[in-house]
């Protein structure tokens, strides 16, 4: 006989391998340590990690490597220095992470440093809070030792300025290739890390805060199952507490594959016109070395870095 608990399950297997088959294959798998990254720039956020995983290092302090090179390169304008600014002028910095322990550390609205990941990290380790903010955070940064200094290049501040004869606010997907930098890596013990760290969206309005801080939403680590990340239009990615649910898709027994292309149509579901004008994309990497990448629109590309794969760059799978 077959019981009501039973039927919903067959009935969620069957509807979970229908829809992850229109994309191919559930999942990759490589050796630990690996380092996984979003978009283009994540090859140099991997190398830099991997001089740490290599080396028997922990994930921990790979991923901060890691997410401090796209902060520090000026030619990034989606991260870090020369960060596009908001649209007051202001570049204003979001960023976390999080350890094997659940530990975790956040900032937001951050003016004037150029690693936000790494004021994260200390007010994870000196401080009995997770988030800082704004005016605070900075006070924060700076008894911490960190330099202040002018985030916004000439060549933000040119585009920032020709943005103003319009002022039109409207995120195009995939722009320039590059958005919010997200890093997961597992180290040789066995051990997951992450760290997740932007300038925001281009022109936004002051004080304005996406996903990219925000534990759960844009980063998630559970040293039993995974660890995941996102990036793209941060407010849909907190609409569903997206890396979260990832990780815990993870947790029922899917894939890192399955369980990214499932939080994509959960946005989908939930917001069906807009998910058709917009960007938002998902990468995780669970215990044995699997990942997994999915995105609402092509053109979401990710690296990876391992024993097998010497730092390449994929293009993930999209649901349009």
């Amino acid at each position: 006989m077959t019981t009501r608990r039973k039927f919903i399950q067959v009935g969620a297997l069957a509807s979970l391998a229908s829809f992850t088959k229109a994309w191919g294959k559930p999942t990759s798998k490589v050796s630990k340590p690996v380092v996984i990254s979003t978009w283009n720039f994540g090859v140099g956020a991997n190398a830099e990690a991997w001089k740490i995983l290599a080396n028997n290092g922990r994930a921990l302090d790979a991923v901060e490597a890691g997410a401090r090179v796209p902060e520090g390169d000026p030619k990034e304008s989606s991260v870090g220095l020369g960060g596009l600014p908001d649209r007051d002028g202001r570049v204003t910095l979001d960023s976390c992470i999080m350890d094997e322990f659940a530990n975790c550390g956040a900032v937001a609205c951050l003016e004037h440093i150029v690693h936000p990941v790494s004021v994260a990290r200390k007010v994870m380790e000196k401080t009995p809070h997770v988030f800082l903010v704004g005016e605070g955070a900075l006070k924060f940064a700076l008894e911490q030792g960190f330099k202040k200094e002018k985030l916004l290049t000439k060549e933000s501040e040119k585009a920032w300025k020709e943005w103003l004869k319009t002022s039109q606010y409207k995120p195009v997907a995939n722009i320039e290739n590059h958005d919010t930098i997200g890093i997961v890596a597992l180290d040789a013990k066995q051990n997951l890390s992450g760290a997740c760290t932007t300038s925001g969206m281009a022109y936004k309005m002051h004080g304005r805060v996406g996903d990219s801080p925000i534990i759960g939403a844009a980063l998630f680590v559970d040293n039993e199952i995974g660890a995941a990340t996102s990036t793209g239009v941060g407010e849909e990615v907190i609409r569903i507490v997206g890396s979260h649910l990832v990780v815990e898709l993870m947790r029922q027994g899917n894939s890192p594959q399955q369980a990214c292309e499932l939080a994509v149509a959960r946005i989908v579901k939930n917001q069906p016109q807009k998910s058709r004008e917009i960007q938002v994309g998902f990468l995780a990497l669970n215990k044995n070395g699997e990942f997994g990448a999915f995105a609402l629109q092509k053109g979401f590309t990710y690296a990876v870095y391992s024993n097998e794969v010497p730092n390449k760059i994929f293009e993930a799978k999209s649901y349009y």
